[in-house]
């Protein structure tokens, strides 16, 4: 085959992305150059994205240059792609995905751990994606979003010269540039917890539509199972009739055997996003439940329990509100310490300490701990996660899932021959203990009981959610489920007691707030 011209912007990172896919193309036998192309986002600076005239602005020229022969491939940003291609031109191959999260990096001066994303209240943040900022904002609504425009070197430096607080960009961007960011506090936002925009971290090689010898030499270096995934995120953008502008993101990945799809969309930046998990075994139609979701006559719950008191700002609160459903909030437990005095024995060679739940994170620092230098953080979910913030402590290690079984492979392998301690409620199932190796030292602290209440008033709610084993004995021992009424369990142990009854039950991907308000979204009430 003759030697291939490879268009591209002009970027760092457009550049590390053209030669990523010259050199694929070298290993099977094909020679490649690259050429250069200003497109209309690169030469206009002054405005934001979402203002600029019509769709592809960052590939119209790759792409006129394609169709007028002057090139033979365009590589792009999937994601900058819109979603129905120009007449002659087709995706013959995509990259395999790199990593989709986000990374948050934060002026050192305005770092706050102890409040959600390390951010200080009222921090400014660089972005000029609609997406990120209806999903920050729903988190943290507190955050002062300003627009941020350039190529990731810009943007950075627009941060070292300390224009904003912080500044979102896409992780894969920054690894594939090799971006020195140490000198700012860096927050890894998973996939799961800011949704990425559809094909985020995929690179799309885009040809002649009636070049099919070049077509079929592409299958190659074509990454089949990330088209597969892919193509759901796309379709859900294209159903939506939606640019790179809605804030929406789509996020698909396979995992045992299984798909796993995230979904956010909001009506614009400033309004707070529904979000929706689905997990499937395969993709035929799911783009279209995914948006028939999101239709504005179909019918969610009018009322929701939940077995402990929710905050007025909470995000679950705020997610229930913005769909009309009211919420009736009331622990059906109530906890005491058994454990006023911590022996300093229990800390002295200490390498992890595991929490399973928030109330052990403040049983345990409200007995003022004096913790080794180097001691490390586990906890089992986003919510242990947040309350140990509050106590000023970052976690080495969540279990994202919520998962047990998973948490506790995951956590056993990690900590292989060290000593854990595990503050925890007298009552614990102790899952986490129980996988861990014969090789880890296990240091075992009750310190917190756990009462059930009695004569536990019925609840004619839609849907009932149940944050633990303990809350499930309460409500039952008195209680019966209405006829239509929905359940949903907050983690696997707590799912077990309903396998145990023979109660259907919803499990949320993750036992934290986002994972509960998209479990509700998701109930279709008859």
């Amino acid at each position: 085959m003759k030697k291939l011209i490879i268009g591209t912007r002009g970027s760092e990172l457009a550049l590390w992305q053209a030669n990523f896919t010259k050199d694929r193309l070298a290993e099977i036998g094909v020679e490649a150059e690259l050429k250069i192309i200003k497109t209309q986002g690169d030469k206009i600076l002054n405005l934001r994205l979402d203002k600029l005239e019509g769709k592809g602005f960052f590939t119209k020229e790759l792409e006129e240059e394609l169709l007028g022969g002057t090139i033979d491939i365009a590589v792009h940003s999937h994601k900058d792609l819109p979603t129905v291609h120009p007449a002659g031109l087709t995706i013959a191959a995509v990259s395999e995905r790199e990593d989709p999260s986000e990374l948050l990096l934060i002026l050192k001066d305005c770092v706050d751990i102890t409040q959600k994303l390390s951010l200080k209240t009222g921090a400014q943040v660089g972005t000029s994606s609609n997406r990120r900022k209806a999903q920050l904002l729903a988190m943290r609504p507190d955050l002062n979003i300003e627009d941020l425009r350039g190529n990731i070197n810009t943007r950075v430096q627009k941060l070292r010269d300390e224009n904003y607080d912080a500044i979102i960009l896409a992780r894969a961007g920054v690894h594939r540039i090799g971006l020195d960011v140490s000198d700012f506090h860096v927050e890894v936002i998973d996939p799961t917890e800011i949704v990425p925009a559809p094909a985020q971290g995929v690179l799309a090689i885009q040809i002649r539509e009636d070049d099919r010898e070049l077509h079929e030499l592409l299958q190659s270096i074509n990454d089949q199972d990330t088209a597969d995934e892919i193509a759901v995120e796309r379709k859900v953008l294209n159903l939506f009739d939606g640019g790179c502008h809605m804030p929406l993101g789509c996020y698909c990945k396979k995992e045992d055997g299984e798909y796993e799809v995230w979904t956010s969309k909001a009506l614009s930046a400033e309004d707070f996003p529904n979000r929706l998990f689905f997990r499937v075994d395969n993709l035929e139609g799911l783009a279209e439940k995914i948006v028939a979701k999101f239709a504005e006559d179909r019918k969610l719950p009018a009322k929701v329990f939940i077995s402990r008191e929710v905050g007025e700002h909470n995000y679950f609160r705020r997610a229930l509100e913005n769909n009309h459903v009211e919420i009736e909030g009331r622990s059906l437990i109530r906890t005491f310490p058994i454990v006023n005095v911590l022996d300093p024995f229990y800390l002295k060679r200490v390498d992890w300490i595991f929490f399973s739940s928030r109330n052990g994170v403040e049983y345990f620092f409200k007995l003022n701990p004096v913790l080794p230098k180097d001691v490390k953080f586990g906890v089992v979910g986003r919510g242990s996660e947040d309350a140990l913030r509050k106590f000023g402590h970052l976690a080495d290690y969540v279990g994202e899932s919520g998962d047990i079984p998973e948490v506790a492979e995951e956590f056993a392998d990690l900590v292989k021959g060290e000593v854990v301690l595990f503050p925890r409620a007298q009552d614990s199932l102790l899952s986490i203990q129980k996988s861990l190796t014969e090789e880890t030292k296990i240091i075992d602290l009750p310190i917190y009981e756990t009462v059930i209440e009695e004569d536990v008033d019925h609840t004619y709610a839609d849907v009932l959610i149940f944050t633990s084993p303990s809350n499930v004995d309460a409500y039952f021992a008195d209680n019966l489920l209405d006829p239509g009424q929905q359940v949903i369990a907050i983690g696997s142990s707590t799912g077990k007691k309903f396998d145990e009854m023979g109660v259907t039950y919803i499990l949320p991907y993750s036992p934290d707030e986002i994972g509960l308000a998209e479990a509700v979204f998701g109930i279709d009430i008859k």
